[in-house]
């Protein structure tokens, strides 16, 4: 949210920029997932942050849940530079949501808990919605790379088989 607040010129220093990183600017493949369009659209990435955080917070300890949004980032940042060439910048902290969320119902499904199955299949309903249909209509003002979203589910999915999910009784976060 804070980085949303630096407008026009802290976007353009903290972006994915493909130009930027080609010239050595690494620090971008970070930045760009803090930083956002406007305050709209962090608030909508907080929203979904408050969301995932009340669904899965308990499902791996800090550590575990560093471990997911870094190989998320690591994923959306390779996708971007590898696959979607054309892509000249990007903002905001979806990707790595999504890769939170394919954590978090990973660790649902490997519990046996009833709504794993479901988180699942409606997170892989709403990638095959975006990939054939766009960006969902509520989010038809922003320009949504979708792509990130598929490359953040993977990265997260990938740290998540790796790591085990926290019994259901634990209580908070850990470390």
């Amino acid at each position: 949210m804070l980085a949303s607040l630096t407008g026009e010129p802290g976007r353009l220093l903290l972006r994915y920029d493909r130009a930027a990183l080609a010239a050595g600017q690494w620090w971008r493949l970070v930045t760009a997932h803090v930083v956002h369009l406007d305050v709209r659209h962090a608030l909508l990435n907080d929203l979904g942050l408050a969301l995932v955080w009340a669904l899965f917070a308990r499902d791996y300890s800090l550590r575990q849940w560093a471990a997911v949004v870094l190989g998320a980032v690591v994923a959306i940042d390779a996708g971007l530079w590898l696959c979607d060439s054309t892509l000249e910048w990007y903002v905001g902290s979806s990707g790595a949501l999504h890769g939170v969320m394919a954590a978090g119902a990973l660790a649902h499904l490997r519990r046996g808990e009833r709504d794993g199955a479901l988180l699942s299949v409606a997170l892989v309903a709403k990638l095959g919605y975006e990939h054939w249909a766009g960006a969902l209509p509520f989010s038809a003002s922003l320009p949504v790379v979708v792509s990130a979203h598929l490359y953040g589910v993977m990265g997260g999915s990938a740290v998540a088989v790796f790591v085990r999910p926290r019994a259901r009784s634990a209580v908070g976060p850990s470390l």
